[in-house]
């Protein structure tokens, strides 16, 4: 694991998944008994910039949403869509629900959002549903190598 590779602290966390169950991340807060804010997603967007269109992955807490402008904003495109859901799971090997930021078949561009740092751990997919990672906020970001900012939309 990328984790244990990198000498980084982290907790994992296995918790009932309800088959059925759509709200992943909320589900995942409330059997891990911690702050929904305290918990974060893994999603996949396309940015679209003078390059052309890039996969990059946006990560925010559970309790909001993914605010595709402030993410192209950070990714320096000039706007941003939802990765379609087979394109998601093709690009990362995860199942939509179970995404982790680490172990990606493809490494992306990935953005964080902000209020990661306001946590001494925070909780992201250990790799499919029904399992978390606790590590340290600033750990995630220098493992991911990602941007920190604004991205988080209530």
């Amino acid at each position: 694991m990328a984790l244990t590779a990198a000498g980084v602290a982290f907790d994992v966390h296995e918790f009932h998944h309800e088959p059925g169950e759509r709200n992943y991340g909320m589900a995942a807060a409330e059997a891990l008994g911690v702050d929904p804010d305290q918990v974060f997603k893994t999603l996949l967007a396309v940015a679209h910039g003078s390059a052309g269109a890039e996969p990059v992955v946006g990560i925010v807490p559970v309790s909001g949403q993914l605010s595709l402008r402030e993410l192209a904003a950070a990714a320096g495109a000039k706007r941003a869509e939802m990765c379609p859901v087979e394109d998601a799971e093709r690009l990362t090997g995860y199942v939509v629900g179970g995404i982790s930021p680490f172990g990606q078949r493809k490494r992306m561009r990935t953005v964080i959002d902000e209020t990661c740092e306001l946590w001494e751990t925070v909780f992201v997919s250990g790799g499919r549903r029904g399992l978390d990672l606790e590590l340290a906020p600033a750990a995630l970001i220098t493992l991911l190598h990602a941007t920190v900012a604004p991205i988080a939309a209530r």
